[in-house]
């Protein structure tokens, strides 16, 4: 009998690999669409530019480890965040809370212009700092976003002299809808609408706290 040949076999083999993976009987992954939420708190009310208000610099914000991420994040009840692959903020959370945050104070009617860097406005104060935390925890029926700010004042007479004018860790919560759950249990429209507006309270905390520090004399 002639014995089939190195190709011959190689062949054979290749078409009963062929065949084996058409006939697989795994079931194939469904597909689910990721959900995409808005990280941005409005305001109760906007005020108009202070006119002969301070020119305010709002720096890029830092983000704290695991703040890149675009998932949501929920926190365990044995302290583990986990990040959701299925639901993600449009924009990465630390440049939204950093635009978020200029807008805010822009509208506070504290300053007579908020800019960001690049602009040719010669800023009297600036402001810098990190974003911190921004989570749901469903076992305490709330979220939570944290920031730590830091306000410099710009020396009189001198374009490149900062001072410290004030140090700010803020922490702003609201609740989840529903109270105190299982994570299984609060849907990712909740986790992030309640993010959203636990963000929009830590602002309004640092504006509060910034409007007190540009009160007293400088």
């Amino acid at each position: 009998m002639m014995m089939p040949s190195p190709t011959t076999r190689r062949a054979a083999l290749l078409l009963a690999a062929v065949a084996l993976t058409g006939c697989s009987v795994l079931p194939e992954r469904p597909y689910q669409e990721v959900q995409r939420f808005v990280l941005r708190p409005e305001r109760p009310e906007t005020a108009p530019p202070a006119l002969r208000g301070p020119v305010l610099l709002v720096r890029g914000l830092r983000g704290a480890p695991g703040m890149e991420a675009r998932g949501l994040r929920i926190l365990r009840p044995n302290g583990v965040v986990e990040v959701e692959y299925w639901s993600e903020w449009a924009a990465p959370p630390v440049e939204a809370t950093e635009d978020s945050l200029r807008q805010w104070l822009a509208a506070s009617g504290l300053f007579s212009a908020v800019v960001g860097p690049g602009s040719r406005l010669r800023p009297d104060l600036v402001l810098e700092g990190e974003l911190l935390r921004l989570h749901a925890e469903p076992a305490q029926g709330i979220a939570r976003a944290g920031l730590s700010v830091l306000l410099l004042r710009q020396q009189r007479g001198d374009a490149g002299d900062l001072r410290i004018a004030g140090q700010f860790p803020m922490d702003g919560t609201a609740p989840l809808p529903g109270g105190a759950r299982s994570a299984g249990q609060v849907a990712s429209s909740e986790a992030a609408a309640a993010m959203v507006a636990a963000l929009g309270d830590a602002l309004g905390r640092l504006e509060a706290a910034l409007r007190t520090t540009l009160a007293r004399p400088g």
